[in-house]
Formats: C-alpha cells, sequence, structure tokens
C-alpha cells in the first residue's frame, strides 16, 4: 500500500507543478478559444491542462518501475506499457485538437487507434464473466472489438461530463478511488497477481486528477481540455479492461477457496464495476446521443443538453451542481464497492436507498427555499436567513426609500429586461433558475 500511496503522491506533485507553466504555455500558443453559446465560464480561459496530467502520468509509472513490489507489474505484465503507448496516441491527438479543434470523426479514428495500440500490446479483454453462466472465453477478434468499444465509449463519456469546473477531474477521481479499492482487494486479500496492473493504474489515475483539481475548481484558472479528458476515460478504460478481462478466478482458484471468492466477490462483479464508475458519464453520453439524433442532428454537435447543464437550468449554483454529481458518482460507485464486500446484506441496500433520498432531496432543494433556525442564521448564506424585523422608524425610512424608483401617475415605468439563461456575467459563471435578476 505505502508503494501505491508514493506513486500517487508523486504524480499528483508533478501534475500539480506543471500545471502553472503549462498555463503560462497554452496563453502563449494562444490556445485559450473564445466562450461558444453552450460555455458557462465567461471569460476566455486556457487549454491544455492534459499536458500536465500526461507527464504526472510518466512520472508515476516510473517512479512505480524503480519500486521493490511494483516493480513486479512491469517485469510478469506488458500492460504498463501499452497503457503508456495508447495514452501518447491520445494524449497528442487531444493537444492537437485543443489549439486546432480537430474533427470530431478524425478524434473518433484516433480514439479507435489508441485502443488498437493497447490491444496489440495485450491490453486487452480475454474473457467475460457473465451472471449465471460463469467465465466465457472470447475469440481474439471478439476481445478486440469489445476492447475497442469500451475506450470509445468511456473516453467519450468522460469528454462529455466536462462541462464545469472541477466536474471531470473530480468524477474520475471518486471513480478511480472506489475502483483502486476494488482492485486493491482482489490483489491482496486473494493474491490474484493479475490484479495488480489495475490496481496500480487507478492510484496513477488518482494522483493525476488529485494534482490538477486545485487549478481547475470554480473558477478554474486552466481547462483539461481534450488532452486531458480523453486521457483520464483512456487510463480509466485500461483498468477496467484489465480488471475484467484479465482476472479469471475460475482458473486460479478451486473447492472451497474459489467458493470464497465467489461468495465475497461475485462473478459479475468485475464486469458491474466497471460500468457504475463510468454509469453517469455514459448515462449522459446516451441521452445526447439520443437528443441529438431526435432532433436531426448529427451526435457529436455540441449543444447545452447535458446532465450538468440542466441542473444549472434548475437553478443549482456552478458549485453545488458539481457537488451533487461527485455525490451521485460516489453513491453508485461506492455502493457497487460495499456491494462486492458483502453482497448478503441488507444494511447496504438500506444504506443506498437512504442516501438516494438525500440526493434527490439535493436535486429539488432549489424549488423551495429553506430557512435556517435563528440561532444558525450567522452559519448559513444570507439567503437562508429570515428577514430581520426592522423598528417602526427604520421601517418607514426603508419604505421610503423602497418608493423612490416607483414612476409617478401618468409616468411610463421604466423597461426591465430579463436576463436570459446562461448569460455570463451574474452569480459567478452563469445566471440560472427561478432567480428574479433584471438587467438594466
Amino acid at each position: 500500500m505505502r508503494e501505491y500511496l508514493l506513486t500517487l503522491c508523486v504524480t499528483a506533485a508533478v501534475t500539480y507543478l506543471l500545471t502553472g507553466p503549462v498555463r503560462k504555455f497554452a496563453i502563449a500558443a494562444g490556445a485559450m478559444p473564445e466562450i461558444r453559446a453552450r460555455d458557462v465560464h465567461r471569460e476566455p480561459t486556457p487549454r491544455l491542462g492534459g499536458i500536465a496530467m500526461f507527464f504526472g502520468l510518466c512520472a508515476g509509472l516510473l517512479v512505480a518501475s524503480h519500486l521493490t513490489n511494483l516493480n513486479q507489474v512491469f517485469e510478469k505484465s506488458n500492460e504498463p506499457r501499452a497503457l503508456l503507448s495508447g495514452a501518447a496516441v491520445i494524449w497528442l491527438i487531444g493537444v492537437l485538437d485543443d489549439k486546432f479543434e480537430i474533427d470530431a470523426l478524425i478524434k473518433l479514428g484516433a480514439q479507435m487507434i489508441a485502443a488498437g495500440v493497447m490491444v496489440m500490446q495485450g491490453l486487452t479483454i480475454l474473457w467475460l464473466p457473465i451472471p449465471t453462466v460463469g467465465t466465457v472465453a472470447l475469440t481474439q477478434w471478439q476481445g478486440t472489438l469489445l476492447t475497442v468499444a469500451l475506450v470509445v465509449i468511456t473516453i467519450n463519456a468522460v469528454n462529455f461530463v466536462d462541462g464545469l469546473d472541477g466536474l471531470a477531474a473530480g468524477m474520475v477521481c471518486i471513480a478511480a478511488a472506489a475502483f483502486f479499492m476494488y482492485a486493491y482487494r482482489i490483489w491482496y486479500s486473494y493474491g490474484i497477481e493479475a490484479a495488480a496492473p489495475a490496481t496500480l493504474f487507478a492510484a496513477i489515475l488518482m494522483g493525476m486528477c488529485v494534482g490538477f483539481l486545485p487549478h481547475n475548481m470554480h473558477p478554474a484558472r486552466i481547462f483539461m481540455g481534450d488532452s486531458g479528458s480523453m486521457l483520464i476515460g483512456l487510463v480509466l478504460a485500461a483498468g477496467a479492461i484489465s480488471i475484467t478481462g484479465q482476472v479469471d478466478p475460475d482458473n486460479l482458484f478451486g473447492g472451497s477457496e474459489r467458493s470464497t471468492v465467489h461468495g465475497m466477490v461475485p462473478i459479475y462483479i468485475p464486469l458491474l464495476m466497471p460500468l457504475t464508475i463510468i454509469a453517469i458519464p455514459a448515462a449522459d453520453l446516451i441521452l445526447a446521443i439520443v437528443r441529438r439524433t431526435w432532433r436531426g442532428q448529427s451526435p457529436f454537435a455540441a449543444d447545452r443538453g447535458h446532465l450538468h447543464h440542466r441542473l444549472l437550468e434548475v437553478g443549482h449554483s456552478h458549485s453545488r451542481a458539481v457537488l451533487i454529481m461527485y455525490f451521485w458518482s460516489a453513491l453508485i460507485a461506492f455502493g457497487a464497492l460495499a456491494y462486492s464486500v458483502n453482497s448478503a446484506s441488507m444494511w447496504i441496500v438500506l444504506g443506498v436507498v437512504f442516501l438516494s433520498a438525500i440526493g434527490l432531496l439535493l436535486l429539488l432543494l432549489p424549488r423551495f427555499t429553506p430557512r435556517a433556525p435563528r440561532w444558525a442564521e450567522s452559519f448559513v448564506p444570507p439567503r437562508y436567513r429570515r428577514r430581520k424585523v426592522l423598528p417602526e422608524a427604520e421601517q418607514a425610512v426603508a419604505t421610503e426609500d423602497a418608493t423612490d424608483g416607483v414612476p409617478a401617475e401618468g409616468q411610463e415605468p421604466e423597461h426591465r429586461t430579463p436576463v436570459a439563461v446562461g448569460v455570463s456575467g451574474v452569480n459567478g459563471a452563469t445566471a440560472v433558475g427561478p432567480r428574479s435578476r433584471t438587467a438594466r
């Protein structure tokens, strides 16, 4: 565990320290596109944050290769080299896209090439754990097609959810944390060496996200761009492919020991866990494709209909929308993790149901205006405080001041234009929701 933590810290430190110089380089290189209609930030912000994340990945792999225990991952498996090769391809395409806006079909082809590079070096799905059936071996073509499909879906799912400051990096970090605990448990508790590469990938991915988040939280000073979102999507997919298609409990255990593994880690959990960690991004991806196709648009056409945009339209602030997405990502990922530890516990199910109810309450929060008790008013924002009753003299002065802007009889009232949803410059990045704001 200490070596994994060291790798995580080194990756985070390198990513964090390089993000500042990368920001200056992005500004000098002109990688600061104009604000588009679907954007929610109010000032041009440099991209190319993926450069720092890629070098953090390289530093993490380099450090891990020189550690005593993690060095065995590089000696017994070619998966770390396969990950680095695929990451280099997708990162290069992302950097070019952040600067020159590459066509969507070209990026899709590059994603397939990056997945193919990893497949050629051994990072592929060999078999699938199917519920009630067991482990099903795949042919070479089946494994290749499934691997490429999983990589492309994961990359685009993460890319689609990258719409608010700190959203993609935080959600992927939460997913990577749950995935690390799951993979580490299989590797350490049951001695399945095939799970070691996935554990290493998850630790490095956490370091990349943790190191970049301080620069990317609202208001963001730099965006990861496609060079970063596609990169962390590929690393996430690589871990899922490694743990799903490389670990085969049927061939490693037998008798009561095999039964113990299947009892504590159900055979379908290796298939379920990679899906849960991208559940929300994948749902956003599917909804976007259906929505755009229904309108007669290209599936790659950008719009403001993503889940995080809908949260802003409901009335959530930028930071609250991000935290709500964090909450649901953690609930799904760690709920699946808890279920893999003890699938027979009713307390886990009840806990997930209770937390889901809290999540629904948070989603509906803008629909009502809660007021804090008077003893807690000093600890909450002003919008949750009760209005104080003014003395009669002060109330008369306030009433007189309030009538100053009322037009006299027969005079035309001053025209006020409502601020449209998504207009920058109000309440941080956006002005959204039912708040009564007017502009002259």
